[in-house]
C-alpha cells in the first residue's frame, strides 16, 4: 500500500486526464470539477507534458470522485467517456510511450492483439511513474489488466467497483487493437477492500 503523502501522478498523466475531461465535459464542466477537487491551479493552466510529479494520487482520486458526484447518475458513463478520450490522447500524443508507433497488429489473432495493447498500457505507466505496480493476467480464459496502485480509487471506499474511467480506457484500448468492442468488467476494486483492481476483457459486444 502506497503512503498517501508520497504517491504522485506525473504531469504528463495529469495533462492527459485534464485534456480528456475537457473534451468530454467542456471547459465549464472541467473548471467546476477542478474547483470541487481543490485543483483550481489547473484552470486554463494545463501542466507540462513531462514526467515530473504533478499532483498527489489522493488528489487524482478526488478529481474522479468529483466528476462522478457532479453528474450524479450519469457520472459513471461520463467517466467511461473520459477514459476513452484519455486513451485516444495517449495514442495521438504518446504513441512511442505506449509502444504502438508503427505497429502492425492486423496479422495477429485477437487475443494477442489485446495482450499487446494491455501490456503497452502497463509499460507506459511504469515508464512514466516508477511507483506503479500493474500487470496483465493472461492465465485464464479472459485477459485482464490489473493494478495494485490504482489512482482512481486511492483512499476511497465503496461496496462496488468505482474505477469507471479505467473501464473506458481499457475498453477503448482493446477496441483500438482489435477493431471490435468488448465488454470490460471490473471484477476487483481496491475501494471494496480487494488487493488490486482487475479489469477483465469479456465478450465481444453485439
Amino acid at each position: 500500500m502506497l503512503n498517501p503523502d508520497e504517491a504522485v501522478i506525473v504531469n504528463a498523466l495529469v495533462r492527459q486526464a485534464l485534456v480528456a475531461a475537457q473534451e468530454v465535459m467542456g471547459e465549464n464542466g472541467l473548471n467546476a470539477v477542478l474547483r470541487t477537487s481543490g485543483l483550481e491551479r489547473f484552470i486554463n493552466n494545463l501542466p507540462p507534458d513531462d514526467l515530473n510529479p504533478g499532483i498527489k494520487t489522493a488528489q487524482y482520486a478526488l478529481f474522479n470522485q468529483a466528476i462522478e458526484e457532479f453528474y450524479g447518475r450519469g457520472g459513471r458513463g461520463m467517466l467511461r467517456r473520459i477514459g476513452k478520450a484519455s486513451f485516444q490522447y495517449g495514442v495521438r500524443e504518446q504513441a512511442a510511450l505506449l509502444g504502438v508507433a508503427g505497429v502492425a497488429l492486423k496479422l495477429l489473432p485477437a487475443r494477442q492483439r489485446i495482450k499487446f495493447i494491455l501490456n503497452g498500457m502497463v509499460n507506459a505507466l511504469k515508464k512514466s511513474n516508477a511507483q506503479v505496480n500493474a500487470w496483465v493476467d493472461d492465465g485464464g480464459d479472459r485477459l485482464a489488466y490489473c493494478e495494485s496502485t490504482c489512482a482512481i480509487c486511492f483512499g476511497r471506499h465503496s461496496d462496488e467497483p468505482i474505477c469507471h474511467l479505467y473501464v473506458g480506457s481499457v475498453g477503448e484500448a482493446v477496441r483500438w487493437a482489435t477493431d471490435q468492442e468488448y465488454e470490460i468488467i471490473e471484477t476487483h476494486c481496491i475501494a471494496k477492500g480487494d488487493p488490486h483492481c482487475r479489469f477483465e476483457v469479456g465478450e465481444v459486444k453485439a
